[in-house]
C-alpha cells in the first residue's frame, strides 16, 4: 500500500471515528474497586474491578470488554472526542477461555509508526481480564479490539466510540 493511500484511510478512519462520537452518546466506565495507575516499564498487575456480568451476546461482551479496558487502565486512557490525526491504531484479537480470561492476544494490524503501543494495548488487555464466562456464547471465543491511540499515547477503545 502506498503511503498517499494509508494517509488517505487513516483520515478517513479519523473522520469516521469523530463522526460516530459525534452521534453517540457518552458511555461511562464500568467502576474501579481499586487500580494503581500504572508506572511506564512496571510490570503488569491485575487491577481489581468489579466482577465482570455475564454476557448476552458478543456485542455486549465487547462493549463490557472495553469499559473494563478504560476502568483498569485509568492513567493510559482518555475519553470523548477522538482527535483528527491519531498516533497509531494497532488492532488486537482476544481468545477467550471460557471463564473469561485471556487464552491468546494476536495482533491483526500493526501500525507503521509507534510500535510500542502494540504492547501498551497488550498489557491493558491483560490489566482488563477476565471478561466474564463466555461458556455460553458461540464459539470461537473471541473478539477484536481496535485501539485509537492520540499523540501522547493514550488509547481509546474504539468500541466505545460507536
Amino acid at each position: 500500500m502506498r503511503c498517499t493511500e494509508l494517509r488517505s484511510r487513516l483520515h478517513w478512519l479519523a473522520g469516521m471515528a469523530l463522526l460516530s462520537a459525534c452521534s453517540s452518546p457518552m458511555v461511562a466506565p464500568a467502576p474501579v474497586v481499586s487500580a494503581a495507575p500504572p508506572r511506564p516499564g512496571a510490570p503488569v498487575t491485575t487491577a481489581t474491578l468489579a466482577t465482570p456480568g455475564a454476557a448476552r451476546n458478543w456485542d455486549e461482551l465487547r462493549l463490557q470488554a472495553a469499559r473494563r479496558l478504560v476502568a483498569a487502565n485509568p492513567e493510559g486512557t482518555y475519553v470523548g472526542t477522538v482527535p483528527d490525526m491519531l498516533l497509531a491504531i494497532p488492532v488486537l484479537e482476544i481468545e477467550l477461555n471460557r471463564d473469561g480470561s485471556i487464552r491468546r492476544i494476536e495482533v491483526m494490524r500493526k501500525p507503521t509508526q509507534a510500535l510500542d503501543t502494540i504492547e501498551i494495548a497488550m498489557d491493558a488487555v491483560r490489566r482488563a481480564a477476565p471478561f466474564g464466562d463466555v461458556s455460553r456464547l458461540p464459539k470461537p471465543w473471541k473478539f477484536t479490539e481496535t485501539f485509537l491511540f492520540n499523540d501522547v499515547r493514550k488509547f481509546k477503545p474504539r468500541t466505545l466510540d460507536n
